[in-house]
């Protein structure tokens, strides 16, 4: 098992295995019409690239999980009514993994379209994964429900007609950042150390960091992109160090960010702030940092147990949804979990209100959806994008588990309760 298996905690086999009893289905290749290939097959299928293994892998941890709650919970009644064949239909999923590489994204999006005839795509975590598949749906025109990617760089692949996306955008990430820095303006250089990586997300969060930051006081040291797996920062950590660098922000991948936080350490740079999109979200990534390093590191938080919405499926809250997740698997709730649940509530929400598998009449219904998720209410702009609520977290040693996410701001979604206060500066490890 390779060491990015280990930190995500999933393996290839438990991944068959899971993604397995979630409910993969062997759809043929049949050339039959559409509504006679269902009718046939007696479900309807939905497409479910995820990234379970690769540097990304912790963002699809809980995929599989949610797939089977969900699918358990639509199918519990017979599924979905299908006003064309008169009947209802019971859904099923069929998870590919996309090895955290968008070219394998594309293949198993392709395949899932051209082999599998699926009828709706669901697609999750990161530019990475969703740029790929949605722009795969697009030149097949099928219906696709995507989130987990800022909508700035999900637009750079758009304009979109048939995909469909809820997230939040770079100018709530900012705010909650900057939120919690202003917090201590007079105690900070106010000078900030870009971490960005190419990739899409990197690029686009490199110049609208830098152009906000700077209109905003900040004085922004930005290094450079850098390519994954890079092994050596120390020529970056100069560069901050001598330009007296206070805070530190980026969004690489989780790897990358272990890498550099020792690096800083070993040479005597703590800033007073990191506060770190993209790999500081799971418990599994930030404890692989070791020791006392994660101790006190920022992040944005899109979704916790404590947020105040509930499942449009069967009520349940976010804190039962994440019980759940962790009575079935012994493990700590990941933000993900609630995203990935909340497609499925989009996808039967859509797939009710169209109860057909015409592609036209799901795209239709996916553009008029008005629905309250695990996630917050979402409803599609004229763009095919709805922005979720956001807050900023920090880690810190816990209680039940070694590391845990306080919400520590909220002034942009103030109905989301914080759980503690900022711990200024970094404590030294």
């Amino acid at each position: 098992m390779g060491k990015q298996e280990r930190q995500s905690g999933v393996t290839r086999r438990k991944f068959i295995k899971m993604v397995g009893s979630a409910g993969i289905a062997a759809a043929g290749t049949s050339l039959l019409p559409r509504l006679s290939q269902a009718a046939a097959r007696g479900y309807i299928l939905i497409g479910h690239p995820t990234p379970a293994t690769g540097p990304i892998a912790p963002f699809g941890e809980t995929s599989a999980w949610t797939a089977e709650r969900a699918m358990a919970e639509i199918n519990k009644d017979g599924g979905i009514f299908i006003k064309e064949l008169g009947k209802k239909l019971p859904i099923r999923v069929k998870a590919m993994d996309t090895e955290s590489n968008p070219t394998k994204a594309a293949d198993a999006a392709s395949k899932l379209i051209l082999q599998d005839k699926v009828d709706l795509m669901v697609v999750l975590h990161t530019p990475d994964t969703v740029n790929p598949v949605g722009a795969t749906c697009e030149r097949y025109e099928v219906p696709c429900i995507s989130s987990v990617a800022p909508i700035e760089p999900w637009l750079t692949g758009g304009p979109y007609k048939w995909t469909f996306h809820y997230f939040f955008n770079l100018e709530q990430i900012i705010n909650v950042y900057t939120g919690m820095w202003d917090a201590f303006a007079d105690k900070t250089s106010k000078v900030v150390g870009g971490f960005w990586p190419n990739d899409p997300d990197g690029t686009v969060w490199a110049q609208e960091f830098s152009k906000k930051l700077n209109s905003m006081g900040y004085k922004v040291v930005d290094v450079g992109r850098f390519p994954y797996g890079m092994q050596d920062f120390g020529a970056f950590i100069e560069t901050w160090k001598k330009e007296k660098v206070d805070i530190l922000t980026g969004v690489p991948i989780p790897p990358d960010w272990a890498t550099c936080w020792r690096q800083c350490h070993q040479q005597g740079f703590v800033p007073k702030f990191a506060t770190i999109g993209k790999a500081l979200l799971f418990p599994a990534a930030v404890d692989a940092i070791g020791g006392n390093l994660p101790n006190g590191l920022t992040t944005e938080v899109w979704w916790t147990p404590l947020h105040p919405f509930k499942s449009s499926l069967t009520g349940a809250t976010c804190q039962q949804l994440a019980d759940a997740w962790t009575q079935k698997t012994k493990r700590q709730w990941t933000q993900p979990m609630g995203f990935d649940y909340a497609a499925f509530e989009i996808a039967a929400d859509v797939l009710k209100r169209a109860a057909s598998l015409d592609k036209k009449k799901i795209r239709e219904a996916l553009a008029g959806t008005n629905l309250n998720t695990v996630v917050g209410p979402i409803k599609f702009n004229e763009k095919n994008f709805s922005l979720t609520p956001l807050v900023g977290g920090q880690w810190v040693k816990g209680k039940k588990w070694p590391w845990e996410l306080q919400v520590v701001y909220n002034k942009e979604a103030t109905n989301i309760p914080t759980t503690g206060k900022i711990l200024f500066p970094i404590p030294k490890a």
